[in-house]
Parts: C-alpha cells; structure tokens; sequence
C-alpha cells in the first residue's frame, strides 16, 4: 500500500495522493476482489484515517483488475462466519451472530460518514455486498459493462449492510424492490437509466478519465465547504440509517440460521442451482 498520509496499512487496498484525490483501490481476494474479514474489520480505521487526513479532499473508489468486487468472500470467511450462522438458536449464538453483524455494518457506516466525498468508479461485476458499498458513496459512474446484482436473495440472506436503506433512495421503491427480489443482473447502462449510477461510459479509460475529472473539480474547491455539505446531508439521514441497520441486524440474528442459507451456501460450492424449500 503506497502510505504517503499515514493511514493505516491494509492488505485488501492501495491507496495513491494525487492533487488531493485519493485513488482508492480494491484489491480483495480472488479475481473479483471478495471482501474478507480483513476488509470488514480494517475499512472504519483506515475510512476513520482518511477523514481526518486534510491532505485528502476527495477519495475515488474502484476495484483492481477486471471486477469492482464481487461481495463477500464466503470461502475465507468460513471459519469466522459458520460458527456463528449455523451455530443454533440458543442466546448466546444469536448474540454472536447480531455481534458479527453490527461489527461488519461499521465498515458501510465508515464510508457514508467519511466527510471526504467519495466516488465510486465501477467497471465488471458490482455484486452483493459490493451494491452496500457504492450505496454509501456520494456519486457511482460505471462502464457500460458494469454489472449490478443485489444477489442476498438468491444466497437466502435478508441484505443486512444497508443495500435495503440506500437502494429505494437513489433509485426508487418500485425498481429498488425488483432489483431486490428477484435478484437479477443489470447493466450499466440500465443502471444510468435508473439512477443507480450517474452515466455510464463504453470502456474503463473513459470511466476512470471522467471520475478522475469529478473528483478534480471537487478537489479544487473549498475544502471546509464540501466537507460541511456532505455532513449536512449525511446528518439527516444518519439516525435512519442507523436504525435501520440494527433492525436487519436483528432480522437476520432472528431468521439467518436456516436451511435454506445452507442449501445456498452448499449449491455455491458445489456449482449448482440451489433448491429452496422456505425452512
């Protein structure tokens, strides 16, 4: 991680400074840059550090190589994740769960309070817990390319990392609640139709040119100003937000453990179609 500012040194990003834009890279586990553990415990410090850095001005968020990310890394969260999901009913098992859930939340709540205005340049696969993410930044642009899934449903998980707060926000309730239930893909052309990115753009360079232009028009104006504006903004909505998130962490505390995750969990592993029975 390239470390001019001090920030924290993570292994899932590189940050580079730049005229007072942050290029912010994901570069999770595996092809799609997965979000592990590392990712859900580190991202509030180093969102924490950039927020108070004054260097930093605006922060441009994309993935490294061909995918924005593709969510959660399921396969090398295991061991921290099944304890806990499939740990039973008893009080001390939901406890660990809601635990787990606030712990990982605080990593969506990071990034939406950061007062530095970030921007979130997607190009390939967007998906799961990666849609909580681009939902917490101020502004999305995205490839044509792109593609958008709000996948939890298919994976028999209530989307629980805020997708469910920022979604009929930024794209209203009727196309929000279909994205969500069907757990579809989209394009990025369809998600600027939408509202769900601000335009879309034929290839990466053209993508990463016009984010980079944003960011450098944000830059250059009164730091002070943009900051207070965002947390304006950000303020009314934040006590929402934040129940809204202990509610989903009590909604899936309730109703995660059940046979259905595990019949999603298991058909991913084994490359098939799950076969959901409403246990």
């Amino acid at each position: 991680m390239t470390n001019p500012l001090d920030l924290p040194s993570v292994s899932w990003a590189d940050t580079t400074l730049k005229d007072g834009v942050l290029d912010f890279v994901l570069k999770g586990t595996g092809s799609g840059n997965r979000l592990g553990m590392a990712f859900w415990d580190e991202a509030p410090g180093l969102f924490d550090a950039i927020d108070g850095s004054a260097a930093i001005r605006a922060v441009l968020l994309r993935g490294a190589g061909k995918a924005f990310s593709t969510g959660l890394d399921l396969a090398s969260m295991a061991g921290t994740v099944a304890p806990v999901y499939g740990a039973g009913t008893s009080a001390q098992a939901r406890n660990g769960l809601r635990t787990l859930i606030l712990n990982m939340q605080r990593a969506v709540l990071s990034l939406a309070t950061c007062r530095k205005p970030v921007l979130a340049a997607i190009d390939g696969p967007c998906i799961g817990g990666a849609i909580d993410l681009i939902g917490a930044c101020d502004m999305r642009l995205c490839t044509d390319g792109a593609t958008f899934s709000v996948r939890e449903a298919r994976m028999g998980i209530v989307a629980d990392m805020g997708t469910l707060f920022w979604l009929p926000r930024l794209i209203g309730e009727g196309r929000a609640r279909e994205l969500i239930y069907t757990a579809e893909d989209i394009d990025g052309t369809r998600a600027a139709r939408i509202g769900l990115a601000s335009r879309s753009h034929v290839d990466a360079s053209g993508l990463l040119a016009d984010a980079r232009a944003v960011c450098g028009r944000i830059a250059a104006n009164p730091p002070l100003v943009v900051q207070g504006a965002k947390q304006v903004m950000i303020e009314g909505l934040e006590a929402d937000l934040r129940a809204h998130l202990r509610t989903m962490a009590t909604w899936n505390t309730a109703f995660l453990a059940s046979a259905d995750l595990q019949e999603a969990v298991t058909a991913f592993f084994e490359k098939r179609s799950p076969r959901f029975q409403g246990d």
